[in-house]
């Protein structure tokens, strides 16, 4: 098995169902390498700074979703506090 390299952020690496979920989708992963470090960084604290498995499960879903739409960084979130 080949595993696809995704790069990280600044501080985050990429969770492993972050990964697989842009791995599975070529064209949100082509993207997904287009980002800044710190903007992958961005999405990457948005999706694992939830409290509940199924409020991380959507955040997942919708990186892939938004990424294909041309969002470059979470809307409407504060920002990751660890930058």
């Amino acid at each position: 098995m080949i595993k696809k390299r995704v790069s990280g952020g600044v501080v985050h690496k990429v969770p492993t169902d972050l990964r697989k979920t842009l791995v599975s989708d070529p064209k949100a992963l082509l993207v997904w390498e287009d980002l800044t470090p710190l903007a992958r960084n961005e999405w990457i604290c948005w999706t694992i700074n939830v409290k509940r498995v199924g409020t991380r499960k959507g955040h997942v879903g919708r990186v892939v979703k938004e990424l294909k739409e041309g969002m470059r960084r979470p809307c409407c979130w504060a920002g990751c506090k660890h930058r």
